[in-house]
C-alpha cells in the first residue's frame, strides 16, 4: 500500500455532500449583502441599549395584554384604545431610539476618524451609508415584528380592523426612515466640537417632535380613517404623505453621501436627481388631487408648495462650489448634474419655470378665478428671486472660494428674515400700514395675500416681481457664469 493511498492526519476522507440550492443561495446573499449592514447588525445586538430597550417593549406590551384580558368585556369595542397603546409603546422604539442610535454611529464615526478606515474599503459614501441605515431599518422590522403578535390581539379585542392595523404599522415604518435619514444627514454635518453639541441637542429636540407627530398622527389615522379615505382626494393625499417621507429620506441620504464624497468625485448627481423626481413627484399629485377635486385652489396651494420646498433645496444646490470639477466641461457634455454652481443653479431656475408653466396651465384649464392664476405665477418668482439674491451678494462680498457655499446660505436665511418681516415693520415705524401691497411687493408672505385681495392692482405687482426676479436672475447667472470660469467650445472639443 502506496504512502499516498494512507489517509491524511486531520482531513475528512468520507463522501463529501454537494452543496444545495438553500446553501448556494446563502452563498450569493452573503457575497452581495452589504458588509456594513452585517457589522452594524453584529454590533446593535451584543449592545447592552438594545436588550433593555427590547425587553421594556416587550414588557409594556405584555403588561397591556394582561390589563386588557383581564378588564375587556365580551362585544366590548376596547380594540382601539389598545392598539393604540400597544403603538405607542413601538413608537417609542422606532421613533426616538433607533434614529437615535443611528446619529450617535454615525456621529461617532466622525469623532474618532474612523469614516477614512471604512472608505479604504472601496465601498464608497453612498454604500457606507446605506449600509448604516439598512442595518437600523432592519433592528426597526425586529421591534415591529417582536410587536406584532400584541397589535394583532388587538384586532380581536374589535375597535380596529385589520387594514388599519396594516396602515399603522406601514406608516410607523415609513416614518422611522424618515427620521433616521435626518439623524444621518446631521451627523454629517458635525465638523467641529461646537457644532457637534448644537446638533446633538438639536437631534434630541426634533426626535422629541418626531415622536409625538408620529404618535398623534397614528391616534388621528385609527380615529378618522374610514371617513378619510371616503373622500375623492384620499388616494392621492395618502400617496402623497408616503411619496414625500420616503422622497425626503432618499433626498436626505443623497445629500449626506454627498457631504462625505470627495471634491473630486461626481457628488452632485445622486442629490440632484432626487430633488427633481421629488419635484416631479409632488407636481403630479397635486394635478391628481386639483383635477379630482376640480378646484382650482389646489393647483394655486401645489405652486406655494412646490416652490417653497425648490427654493429649500435649490439653494443648497445652486450654492455649489465655483468651477467644481472643471475638468469636466472637456468631455463635451455639460450636464446639469455634474457638480458646479453654475450647473446646479441652471437646473434650480429650469424647475422654476417648469412649476410656473405647469401650475399656471392647470388653473387655466380648471376655470379657476385671478387670485388662483396670480398665486400659481407669483410662487415661483418669489422661489426663484430668494435664491438668485444671495448667488449674487455672495460673489460680491470678498470671500474665499471654499466659504461662499456657506455664506450663500446664511445670506439667504438673513434676507428672507429681512423680507419677510422688514417691509411690514418699517411701514408700521412710520405710521403707514404694514400690510401695503407697493411696500411688501417684495414680501414673500405678505406679497402673496395681497395679491388675493382686492386692494391695489395685483395685475401690477405681479408684473413689477416677475420683471426684477428676471433681471436678478440673469445677472446672478453671469456673475456664477464668470467665477465657474468655463472653457471654450474649441478648448472642450479639443
Amino acid at each position: 500500500m502506496s504512502v499516498d493511498a494512507l489517509p491524511k492526519p486531520g482531513l475528512f476522507t468520507g463522501p463529501t455532500r454537494p452543496p444545495d440550492a438553500f446553501d448556494r443561495f446563502g452563498e450569493r446573499v452573503g457575497e452581495r449583502v452589504n458588509p456594513i449592514i452585517v457589522k452594524e447588525i453584529r454590533q446593535g445586538l451584543r449592545t447592552r441599549a438594545f436588550w433593555i430597550f427590547f425587553s421594556l417593549m416587550l414588557f409594556a406590551c405584555l403588561v397591556v395584554s394582561l390589563v386588557a384580558a383581564a378588564t375587556t368585556e365580551a362585544y366590548s369595542n376596547d380594540g382601539k384604545a389598545y392598539f393604540i397603546a400597544y403603538d405607542v409603546c413601538l413608537a417609542l422604539v422606532l421613533f426616538f431610539v433607533i434614529p437615535y442610535s443611528a446619529y450617535r454611529s454615525m456621529a461617532r464615526e466622525r469623532e474618532e476618524e474612523t469614516w477614512v478606515l471604512l472608505t479604504l474599503t472601496g465601498l464608497g459614501p453612498k454604500a457606507i451609508l446605506r449600509g448604516k441605515m439598512g442595518s437600523f431599518m432592519l433592528q426597526g422590522g425586529l421591534y415591529a415584528s417582536a410587536a406584532a403578535p400584541f397589535l394583532l390581539f388587538s384586532y380581536y379585542l374589535n375597535g380596529v380592523d385589520l387594514p388599519t392595523i396594516v396602515l399603522g404599522v406601514a406608516a410607523a415604518i415609513t416614518w422611522q426612515l424618515f427620521l433616521t435619514s435626518v439623524c444621518v444627514s446631521m451627523a454629517t454635518l458635525a465638523e467641529s466640537k461646537m457644532v457637534r453639541g448644537v446638533l446633538h441637542f438639536l437631534t434630541l429636540g426634533i426626535l422629541l417632535q418626531g415622536t409625538f407627530m408620529g404618535i398623534g398622527s397614528t391616534v388621528s389615522m385609527v380615529d378618522g380613517l374610514r371617513e378619510l379615505m371616503l373622500k375623492d382626494a384620499a388616494p392621492a393625499l395618502a400617496l402623497g404623505v408616503l411619496f414625500g417621507l420616503g422622497s425626503w429620506g432618499v433626498l436626505l441620504y443623497e445629500s449626506a453621501a454627498a457631504r462625505m464624497s470627495l471634491l473630486t468625485e461626481s457628488y452632485a448627481r445622486g442629490p440632484r436627481i432626487a430633488m427633481l423626481v421629488q419635484l416631479l413627484g409632488m407636481m403630479g399629485f397635486f394635478c391628481w388631487g386639483a383635477l379630482a377635486s376640480k378646484e382650482p385652489g389646489v393647483a394655486a396651494a401645489g405652486a406655494i408648495a412646490c416652490s417653497a420646498q425648490l427654493m429649500v433645496i435649490g439653494l443648497f444646490i445652486a450654492s455649489d462650489h465655483d468651477g467644481m470639477a472643471r475638468s469636466l466641461w472637456l468631455t463635451g457634455r455639460a450636464s446639469l448634474f455634474r457638480p458646479g454652481a453654475l450647473r446646479g443653479y441652471r437646473l434650480v431656475m429650469l424647475c422654476f419655470a417648469l412649476l410656473a408653466g405647469v401650475f399656471m396651465t392647470l388653473v387655466i384649464v380648471g376655470k379657476g378665478q385671478w387670485r388662483e392664476l396670480a398665486l400659481a405665477l407669483a410662487a415661483p418668482a418669489y422661489g426663484a428671486l430668494y435664491v438668485a439674491l444671495p448667488m449674487i451678494l455672495a460673489r460680491l462680498v470678498r470671500s474665499a472660494p471654499g466659504q461662499r457655499p456657506a455664506l450663500t446660505r446664511v445670506l439667504a436665511i438673513g434676507l428672507f428674515v429681512l423680507g419677510a418681516g422688514g417691509p411690514p415693520l418699517f411701514s408700521a415705524l412710520f405710521g403707514g400700514d404694514g400690510d401695503a401691497p407697493m411696500i411688501n411687493i417684495f414680501n414673500p408672505i405678505v406679497g402673496l395675500v395681497n395679491l388675493g385681495d382686492e386692494k391695489g392692482d395685483a395685475l401690477t405687482q405681479l408684473v413689477l416681481l416677475w420683471g426684477v426676479t428676471l433681471a436678478l436672475v440673469l445677472l446672478a447667472h453671469e456673475l456664477v457664469r464668470k467665477l465657474d470660469n468655463p472653457p471654450k467650445r474649441e478648448e472642450a472639443h479639443s
